[in-house]
């Protein structure tokens, strides 16, 4: 061990100079590491030894916690994840799969490295084939779940056809992993005035097992666990969770509570990404990501999913980010739609994007968005 150290410390004098630009002909610099007299023994042991065994041992404070955020589409998990590590990392619209692809949302807190896997919404088969996902899009959830200390189900409580049963999807990926726990999220409640309706919800969606905090149980409740059905008597709870939230991703009313309890499971290892990595995706990536994500907000019904979005250009110069994305639409028409009188709507767009682009990168940003038709290519 000692042999290890006094190479360590003669290397890291060597690297010092060299920072310092001061030039050393390899000879002298050679008389300097030969003052060791084990440097030949310690060469030869740094052959057969991986080189991870020379990096420093990880900081028995650090820990990392990763939560797989799951929901149907459109539950706000994007808007969610943004609002609880307070930075704009995932693109968010009003639309259906504005989350396409599986990635990594990074955050710190205190001592804890927090990792929220920002998944594409559980769908079923007939979904996919009306929206043309391949199978990728639900094979990401299961990855993400795969490799997560906590799985946050995100549900939205604002539609009433919807907000007393969980999806078909969530449910049977919650019975596949029974060995993770769980919480429940009810998202957008603050479009609920009436308290009894988010008692009932949370009844329905966790079998009686659980109630909001500051919740007191009514009288007329029992406290027995039993099996909420639907008209098909088909469950549509689930009783395993151990934790229910009540928040709005969009004022970010009850995510401290959500934070504190995460917190709690995380566990102690090395973070495994720098303290100022925020994702694991490439900038191009989150600007695609952007631009389409503003497209689908700003465009009618099925219109913005028949566009394609590639990056033209990228660069960082002085802490300013230049970038330019090229749209491609099927026909000229479409593009004409989505270009609008005089430029004004792709305009609009780009503005928006840039905005969301400041807020992802923390420093200025100049977009620029332009588009073409398919039908032109091929002429």
């Amino acid at each position: 061990m000692s042999k290890l150290v006094n190479f360590i410390y003669w290397l890291r004098i060597f690297n010092a100079l060299s920072e310092q630009k001061i030039t050393m002909k390899k000879s002298a610099i050679f008389v300097i590491f030969n003052q060791s007299r084990h440097f030949s023994n310690v060469c030869r042991g740094l052959r057969t030894r991986p080189l991870e065994k020379l990096e420093s041992k990880p900081n028995e404070n650090e820990k990392v916690v990763k939560i797989a955020v799951i929901g149907p589409p459109n539950a706000g998990k994007s808007t969610f994840i943004n609002k609880l590590l307070n930075h704009r990392i995932c693109a968010t619209s009003p639309k259906v799969h504005t989350t396409r692809t599986f990635a990594k949302a990074i955050g710190i807190r205190n001592n804890s490295q927090v990792i929220l896997f920002d998944t594409p919404g559980l769908v079923t088969e007939k979904e996919m084939k009306k929206f043309n996902l391949s199978h990728e899009f639900v094979s990401a959830c299961r990855h993400s779940i795969q490799h997560s200390d906590l799985i946050a189900v995100i549900h939205d409580v604002s539609k009433s056809w919807t907000r007393n049963h969980l999806h078909s999807t969530v449910l049977n990926t919650l019975k596949e992993y029974t060995n993770i726990p769980s919480i429940l999220v009810l998202n957008k409640v603050d479009l609920i005035k009436s308290k009894r309706i988010l008692l009932d919800v949370t009844k329905s969606l966790t079998q009686n097992t659980l109630l909001p905090k500051g919740f007191r149980r009514p009288k007329d409740l029992s406290k027995e666990e039993h099996q909420v059905k639907n008209d098909n008597e088909e469950v549509v709870g689930w009783p395993h969770f151990s934790n229910v939230f009540m928040v709005s991703s969009a004022d970010g009313d009850g995510m401290s509570e959500v934070m504190k309890y995460i917190l709690r499971h995380g566990k102690t290892k090395k973070w495994e990404y720098e303290k100022n990595e925020y994702t694991d995706l490439p900038p191009e990536e989150l600007i695609v990501q952007s631009v389409r994500a503003r497209l689908l907000e700003a465009l009618p019904q099925e219109m913005p999913y028949l566009l394609k979005c590639e990056i033209e250009y990228f660069s960082e110069e002085k802490g300013h980010v230049f970038t330019s994305v090229l749209v491609t639409c099927p026909t000229e028409r479409i593009e004409h739609l989505v270009c609008g009188t005089e430029k004004e709507r792709i305009k609009h767009i780009t503005e928006l994007a840039t905005s969301d682009l400041v807020q992802t990168f923390q420093k200025p940003v100049s977009l620029t968005v332009s588009l073409n038709s398919q039908r032109k290519k091929i002429k």
